[in-house]
């Protein structure tokens, strides 16, 4: 049976940007965030849990640049690095999220020991970037492609946090504001990259699963946050 044709350009954005039915905003323990319905210990479990996230994401990214063989790739990637990392005249998204950690009363030492961080978000995260490792760097920055969704979701934490959680102190949405604006344009790379790159119908597919991945990563760590904080069915290991 011959191959289907591929999906115009259009048409294979909008089937990636149609995956967003499962961006982990729609995860139960993102909505109780949103609406308020987070005590102060749920809510610095996702934040020091979530920073495990936050802390591989430049060596994800680094893995993709240690992959690709063209220089012009890894000079506009290098710039989401530098974003997490910082440089000299920005501190980077990395510290912004232990302000926001140290606004919600953990201590800088707590997120960096990864002592809150639970068995299955570890999992989850380190999956990612031994994906990152070992697949083509086209494929890890398909996998990128969840930025699609994150605005909307940064924007309402930017709007949860000063209505729900006023024990907050300063500092709490520097991470999520820089976002706004990093994000499009990240994901603005992610998709010239993956357009030009899975262009038969079978790779097309290919990137839908990959982005799928993704997802399943993001919720899969929600679920893990979900069981222990919210049920209290399980405990991180000791």
């Amino acid at each position: 049976m011959a191959e289907q044709q591929p999906w115009s350009e259009e048409e294979f954005i909008e089937q990636l940007r149609h995956k967003g039915r499962g961006y982990h905003f729609h995860h139960p323990f993102e909505v109780m965030l949103r609406e308020g319905k987070l005590d102060p210990d749920q809510l610095r479990g996702w934040v020091a849990n979530r920073f495990y996230y936050q802390k591989c994401i430049p060596i994800k990214d680094a893995n993709v640049m240690a992959n690709t063989p063209d220089r012009e790739v890894r000079r506009e990637w290098i710039i989401r690095i530098l974003e997490q990392d910082g440089h000299e005249d920005y501190d980077g998204g990395n510290e912004a999220w232990i302000r926001m950690g140290e606004a919600c009363g953990l201590t800088r030492q707590e997120l960096l020991d990864e002592v809150h961080v639970l068995p299955g978000v570890r999992f989850a995260v380190d999956a990612y970037v031994n994906f990152a490792r070992r697949q083509p760097w086209q494929e890890a920055v398909c996998s990128s492609l969840t930025e699609l969704f994150a605005p909307d979701a940064h924007q309402a934490r930017i709007d949860a946090f000063p209505k729900h959680y006023k024990w907050i102190g300063e500092g709490a949405l520097d991470y999520f504001e820089s976002r706004l604006t990093q994000a499009r344009r990240d994901v603005d790379h992610g998709l010239r990259v993956t357009v030009e790159y899975f262009r038969t119908r079978g790779q097309q597919e290919r990137a839908l699963n990959i982005l799928q991945f993704k997802l399943d990563v993001l919720w899969a760590m929600l679920d893990a946050m979900y069981l222990h904080y919210v049920l209290k069915e399980c405990q991180p290991r000791v």
